[in-house]
């Protein structure tokens, strides 16, 4: 079952650009949409507000918020609730790097390895 991913609002700038240089180029298609994007939760939604939605769309979060997405995601899991997972990109992660680990992980992983945890990527 292809993944579907969920880039935080910081992500709209390089990280987008990167996403849709693939998607013109190479197949199969990544699923990401943005936060901020019409059939997304809008931009300056709370981070738990974005786990929730990600939840009900069966969305991977992609994100650099290193800062407090892990305290969101285990307010998240203890007050009961599930998450697809979490993909940090760290602090000095390559872009290309980000981009082919999306590609892997769709292509070759199952939905379930990545639920309820945090995956640094980059």
């Amino acid at each position: 079952m292809p993944l579907a991913f969920v880039f935080d609002e910081h992500l709209r700038g390089p990280a987008w650009s990167a996403v849709c240089r693939h998607n013109a180029t190479t197949e199969p298609l990544l699923d990401v949409v943005r936060v901020g994007d019409p059939d997304c939760v809008p931009l300056g939604t709370d981070d738990s507000e974005i786990l929730l939605w990600a939840k009900h769309q069966d969305r991977i979060l992609v994100t650099r918020d290193q800062s407090t997405m892990k305290t969101h995601l285990d307010q998240h899991l203890i007050a009961g609730h599930h998450s697809p997972g979490v993909f940090m990109i760290r602090p000095h992660g390559q872009l290309s790097a980000v981009i082919e680990f999306l590609v892997l992980a769709d292509q070759l992983s199952d939905p379930h390895e990545w639920r309820d945890a945090i995956t640094y990527i980059g």
